[in-house]
């Protein structure tokens, strides 16, 4: 399964964890993050995207 993480706001961190953290419980092997991501400086965005990869290798994230 794969998640679209939806567009750009104010809470991008967050709500980017969060659905990963769903995604990854569900069964889940990745997310699109395209705007929360590549719409903010590069420095921003690569945060974002390395909060995304924790989730996914943080084996504590299990199948709910």
């Amino acid at each position: 399964m794969i998640n679209s993480g939806g567009g750009s706001g104010k809470n991008d961190f967050a709500q980017a964890v969060r659905t990963a953290v769903i995604n990854k419980r569900a069964g889940g092997m990745g997310l699109i993050s395209g705007r929360k991501a590549f719409q903010r400086p590069m420095k921003d965005g690569v945060k974002l995207l390395n909060a995304i990869q924790d989730v996914y290798l943080n084996k504590d994230i299990t199948v709910a």
